[in-house]
């Protein structure tokens, strides 16, 4: 499979706000599930096929990857795909490739475990703070590897990677990822204490496993990895977004519209629908589907006493980060005070003077936290998207705004929404995407 030129096309969504969605969605594959898994393939000489797998630029940009390292990536159907590395040709990544996308880390552990040895230069992705490799490469180490870190990470492992027992210094996700991915081949046990347990890791594991791993403790922050000598193709369908899920919760309650979200992971909902309580925001669960019901008044729940709530993210089951963006947007429309506290990235909050600029009551106290005071009337606003979550934010803004709104560097989104635009107008939506 040749490897895609880059588009540069610039896009921008131009949105005509104050229309209730309305409608039946359903969520693509999770993002951060399929980007490791995808790197995961590269564990096994035998095809693997996966399913439900969204069809978005990160993907695409794991998949260029692939494709240059020598990996056969087939697309057997809109959103299922063959990946095939039985004749991968070199174990250093292409510094421009890598450049676009923070997962090429996740190249590191299926490359060093299956052949010795991976360069990996520096990773891409959003810019929303520091995002530190150090966690990555103790595990590499810790398995035996030698480590170099210059301005690219060369790793090797000449007589293979040992089980060994791992701490991890953070509850790293993609730490987590690359040091199971470099276990499941390693000779002995490997245990990898304080370990992520969000949901996308818990399917890159069943993934592992399907292939012919043995992992115990999935779903815990402590992984017990049995190393196998080899692993063995498999089928595996890539779970429901719940990050994406809740994007279109906070999209239904802004705009005051009635969606039925099937599909939805609800097993992965219950601290994102703690949260969405307190800013008033009411979902009803029934057979694995969520209704947003229509024209809820939202209004923030305080703390005893009248106290100002906080909404905080933190490692699985808490809060994800990835959803403080969409919580600070939802949060301008209801009666009230709240904090939000967004403790992993320090650039994260920055994008909230866009939403100020369209007449917002925000006071950003610091890089983590923001004071939100609601309902706010917005009106429309142009506006660049700085990243996935923040121009998914910008979205749901736009949507709740009266008058016209312009996106632009929608390319951001696409990184992590599929046919978002396309999405939306079948709910409704007046979003159509124009090329500037």
């Amino acid at each position: 499979m040749a490897v895609a030129t880059r588009d540069t096309t610039i896009e921008t969504f131009v949105i005509e706000g104050g229309v209730p969605l309305s409608g039946t969605v359903r969520p693509a594959g999770n993002k951060n599930a399929a980007l490791p898994i995808l790197a995961a393939c590269v564990l096994t000489a035998d095809p693997v096929t996966l399913d439900n797998v969204p069809r978005i630029r990160d993907v695409e940009a794991m998949i260029d990857l692939l494709a240059d390292i020598g990996v056969e990536v087939e697309w057997l159907g809109p959103n299922r795909l063959r990946v095939w590395a039985a004749d991968v040709r070199k174990t250093r990544l292409d510094a421009e490739l890598c450049s676009r996308i923070r997962a090429s880390i996740l190249f590191a552990g299926p490359l060093l475990a299956r052949f010795g040895t991976a360069d990996i230069p520096p990773p891409g992705g959003d810019v929303i703070g520091r995002r530190r490799v150090d966690t990555h490469l103790m595990a590499f180490a810790g398995l035996g590897a030698e480590v170099a870190a210059d301005r690219e990470y060369r790793l090797a492992a000449p007589s293979g990677l040992r089980g060994a027992d791992i701490y991890l210094d953070e509850a790293s996700v993609t730490g987590t990822e690359n040091a199971v991915m470099a276990a499941v081949l390693a000779r002995g046990t490997t245990i990898i204490r304080n370990a992520a347990c969000e949901p996308h890791v818990q399917d890159l594991c069943d993934l592992l496993c399907a292939m012919g791993a043995e992992i115990q403790g999935i779903g815990s922050n402590v992984l017990i990895v049995h190393g196998a000598e080899t692993l063995h193709g498999a089928s595996h369908r890539v779970g429901a977004d719940h990050i994406e899920v809740a994007s279109f919760i906070g999209l239904a309650a802004v705009t005051g519209g009635e969606v039925v979200i099937e599909d939805a992971a609800v097993e992965h909902l219950r601290s994102i629908r703690h949260a969405f309580s307190r800013l008033g925001v009411e979902v009803e669960v029934e057979d694995g589907a969520v209704r947003v019901p229509a024209r809820q008044s939202l209004r923030i729940v305080d703390d005893v006493h009248a106290q100002i709530p906080k909404v905080e993210d933190g490692p699985w089951p808490m809060f994800p980060a990835d959803l403080t963006s969409i919580a600070v947007a939802v949060a301008t429309q209801a009666a009230g005070t709240v904090l939000i506290f967004e403790k992993m990235f320090e650039n994260r909050l920055f994008f909230t003077d866009k939403l100020v600029s369209m007449g917002a009551r925000i006071i950003l106290c610091d890089p983590h936290r923001a004071v939100v005071t609601g309902p706010a009337k917005l009106y429309g606003e142009r506006m660049a998207s700085p990243d996935i979550r923040a121009g998914m934010a910008m979205v749901l803004a736009a949507l709740a705004a009266e008058g016209e709104s312009r996106i632009g560097n929608v390319g951001e989104i696409d990184r992590g929404y599929e046919r978002i635009d396309a999405r939306l107008r079948h709910l409704g939506a007046r979003i159509e995407r124009v090329q500037t």
